[in-house]
């Protein structure tokens, strides 16, 4: 349930950043230059997402790989969390979008390591 989600939900950001690209990219502080700048925000942005989405989403075809999309899904956003703290830390001048997405990082990563630790130690594995 958590991983699907998580799944849908950056299937939604990566159709948002893809088809509303003026808006989300304003939302965090882009400027896009361009039909260059939007080919890149669409790719960074939307093909990314896109595929944590199809990550996320993996064990709903094939369930072997549910510790697999876990782990994935606790790293990437305990890669988010660190990257946000630094830029917190090197910076000041945030929009309140920032400040949701800030929470959203840290209550995906959080609940991603319980998810991934409660399945580990289920399926007799040490995490």
């Amino acid at each position: 349930l958590y991983l699907a989600a998580i799944g849908l939900l950056y299937i939604a950001l990566a159709l948002w950043c893809t088809f509303d690209p003026e808006t989300t990219s304003r939302k965090v502080g882009f400027t896009l230059n361009g039909d260059s700048g939007r080919s890149e925000f669409m790719t960074v942005y939307g093909g990314r997402e896109f595929g944590m989405a199809v990550i996320f989403l993996m064990p709903f075809v094939r369930p072997e790989l549910l510790t697999g999309s876990l782990l994935a899904c606790v790293a990437i956003h305990a890669a988010l969390v660190v990257f946000r703290g630094i830029s917190l830390v090197m910076y000041s001048d945030f929009a309140a979008f920032t400040g949701r997405l800030v929470i959203g990082e840290w209550v995906i990563f959080l609940i991603g390591l319980a998810v991934c630790f409660f399945e580990l130690r289920g399926a007799g594995t040490q995490p």
